[in-house]
């Protein structure tokens, strides 16, 4: 995420945008918090704000070195739109990417616009009109997309290794610091779970797979997902599905 300087719109608006600096100790206060109580939602965005540093500029560059990444600088849409529309999201058909989405946003209530407000609570500039913060809501906005994709359920690991895939995607150390954290944390509360094991697969699987950021997403929501799943190059994991479900849905983290 970028620090916009308050200023007068106009023409004589100059201030330069500068990159976040790094303020770990911020971010592992906010951890602490996220801990306590696993649905803060807020203390997620308080970490990747302290440790993004200029992961979101380089990612945006990224961005504009890919011909679709170009296309969708250039159309600049704000995928929580779209994601909150259910006209939009009832087109996609059966075993697609849209309906798998559709389906887990359905069965959790979640929203798009629910995750911005939270995002709001730790960036107010979040909204802002400019090219590296539209970009820092895209990948908050593909989140639960990503969680489709990858497999990873939203229970504790799950949420660990969606963050450790979205590190090996994008190289922010925000994501890099919750997922090694709650591994951690997990491993503390319950042994047997290789929680470990499964964010360092997460993250490889991040790594090896294409990258998502620049895709059109429209396009890949009428794909069937396993096809999807196959192009882009997302592996299985493994790990985190040997663990039974029920383990998974009784992890709380330590409080």
């Amino acid at each position: 995420m970028t620090d916009l300087v308050t200023h007068i719109p106009g023409i004589d608006s100059f201030n330069p945008v500068r990159a976040e600096r790094l303020r770990p100790l911020t971010a592992f206060r906010a951890f602490r918090r996220l801990v306590r109580d696993k649905e803060d939602t807020t203390q997620v965005f308080e970490i990747m704000k302290a440790l993004n540093g200029r992961s979101t500029t380089r990612g945006y560059q990224k961005l504009l070195r890919t011909f679709e990444g170009g296309r969708q600088a250039y159309l600049r849409e704000e995928l929580a739109h779209k994601l909150d529309d259910a006209v939009w999201l009832g087109r996609f058909p059966e075993e697609s990417v849209g309906a798998a989405y559709r389906a887990f946003r359905d069965a959790r209530g979640f929203t798009a616009e629910g995750l911005a407000d939270e995002a709001r609570k730790a960036t107010p500039l979040i909204d802002a009109e400019h090219p590296t913060v539209w970009y820092s809501r895209r990948l908050r906005d593909v989140h639960d997309i990503w969680h489709v994709l990858t497999g990873f359920e939203t229970d504790a690991l799950g949420e660990a290794c969606v963050v450790a895939f979205s590190y090996g995607q994008t190289g922010s150390l925000g994501f890099a610091f919750i997922g090694w954290g709650a591994a951690r944390e997990i491993q503390r509360e319950n042994r047997s779970v290789p929680a470990r094991r499964a964010v360092w697969q997460a993250w490889q699987m991040g790594r090896r797979a294409k990258w998502l950021p620049g895709l059109d997403y429209e396009a890949l929501f009428a794909r069937p997902l396993d096809e999807a799943r196959q192009r882009l190059g997302i592996g299985t994991p493994d790990i985190y599905l040997s663990v039974p479900a029920e383990v998974r849905q009784s992890l709380k983290l330590r409080g």
